[in-house]
């Protein structure tokens, strides 16, 4: 495997530090055989069409199973220790690694050694996991291209949650791993013998899903039986496919495409805000978030915050303790002004013995049990895990203009 140069990490990280989407540049020439696609587990549940595929709710059913998963898998974090967004910090040197903590897996990343090896721990958690989510979308596409019983809204709105997501998925597994198989069935005759697809294909993929999701998405967010508007931004609407969108048409170097998808998204401020306090912007839908995770444990808010944020005793060992605090590299980036650099605000830091340990402090909700009102008993979140936010797509337009020539529209 090729690993990445200090420079370019220094490039790309100066790039993103201010977005949560931290995106995984980890420009890999890893030699993947298509035998490593065959050995990924199948599925923890089935997807029979000719069932699930029959009423609305069943079909339904089988995209929110994809949303709360992401609540015990790489995504977010549940299955162990750090989100696939704390993995990248990682790759590209904003976090560095706590003494005593250090687990193959974080090593892996820190050090730009993935592997797709089911045997071995960097790279294969997330390997595992994407192609059983991408398998889990082409079983919906199939199943709801082949039914004739759903309601039209809704065997629309799932068709582009199923496109966008599959996306979604593509969009890490190219960015992780370099050339990957393009599995677009479930066929396991097909999926047996693909060889991997150059990167650029993938990425043609990707706009193909996204395009497509965006004419099939709502305009607004809908709740469970994407009948009625909600307030809940945790299903993906055409907002969404196009602020992913946005991200794609910048990384493959489309800037006019970049800067017009994420002005559209921008333009629409009857959704979207920036908020006026930096405490704000990763509650639980707030005019910021474009998509969002709802959390399924009750004893946390986030993962993220549960594994980010230190304890006054110091980092905790274990696959639930602190792995990283914040980089020098990360911490001297920041300009003197720049507001979320000041403690308390998006950086925090504890003092444990001799050391002063500094933390990314965008979730602040972290305890066991801290979201459960005692009296009650009933769950009072306030975050959410964000996945897609206001804040990048000014970032994206901002570096699509500059590399149109419009410094002074960058600027702006």
């Amino acid at each position: 495997m090729n690993s990445i140069d200090k420079t370019n990490k220094e490039v790309f990280a100066s790039r993103w530090k201010n977005s949560l989407t931290l995106c995984l540049i980890i420009a890999t020439a890893l030699q993947v055989s298509c035998k490593k696609f065959v050995e990924v587990p199948p599925p923890d549940y089935n997807i029979t069409g000719d069932v699930v595929f029959t009423d609305d709710a069943s079909a339904i059913s089988v995209l929110t199973e994809l949303y709360s998963s992401f609540n015990r898998n790489p995504i977010q974090g549940g299955f162990s220790a750090g989100s696939i967004f704390l993995f990248a910090g990682l790759a590209v040197d904003e976090y560095k690694l706590n003494g005593g903590i250090i687990t193959p897996n974080y090593v892996g990343y820190y050090t730009n050694a993935l592997t797709a090896d089911p045997t071995k721990p960097s790279g294969s958690e997330h390997w595992t996991f994407l192609y059983n989510a991408v398998f889990k979308c082409n079983a919906a596409i199939e199943g709801l291209n082949a039914s004739t019983t759903l309601l039209p809204l809704v065997k629309k709105q799932l068709l582009g949650e199923a496109k966008f997501m599959r996306a979604f998925f593509y969009f890490y597994l190219v960015n992780m791993f370099g050339d990957v198989p393009l599995a677009l069935s479930t066929d396991p005759e097909i999926n047996t013998l693909l060889p991997r697809s150059s990167k650029e294909s993938v990425y043609d993929q990707i706009k193909k899903d996204l395009t497509e999701a965006k004419e099939q998405l709502s305009d607004n967010f809908l709740d469970p039986t994407l009948l009625v508007n909600t307030t809940e931004r945790v299903r993906p609407t055409k907002w969404a496919a196009m602020a992913l969108l946005a991200r794609v048409y910048l990384y493959t170097g489309e800037w006019t495409n970049a800067e017009a998808q994420s002005t559209a998204v921008i333009s629409n401020t009857a959704l979207f805000n920036l908020p006026d306090s930096l405490n704000d912007v990763f509650l639980k839908n707030g005019k910021e978030a474009i998509w969002q995770i709802q959390p399924t444990d009750a004893s946390f808010n986030t993962f993220d915050a549960r594994t980010l944020i230190i304890p006054a005793s110091g980092p905790s060992p274990g696959s639930l303790g602190n792995p990283v605090q914040l980089s020098p590299f990360l911490l001297n980036s920041f300009e003197s002004n720049d507001k979320r650099a000041i403690n308390g605000k998006w950086i925090n830091s504890v003092t444990a013995g001799a050391t002063i340990y500094k933390f990314p402090y965008k979730y602040k909700i972290y305890l066991p049990n801290s979201s459960i009102n005692a009296g009650t008993g009933t769950i009072n979140m306030t975050e959410y895990f964000m996945v897609l936010r206001l804040g990048e797509q000014y970032l994206i337009r901002a570096e699509a203009r500059a590399r149109q020539g419009n410094l002074i529209g960058a600027i702006d």
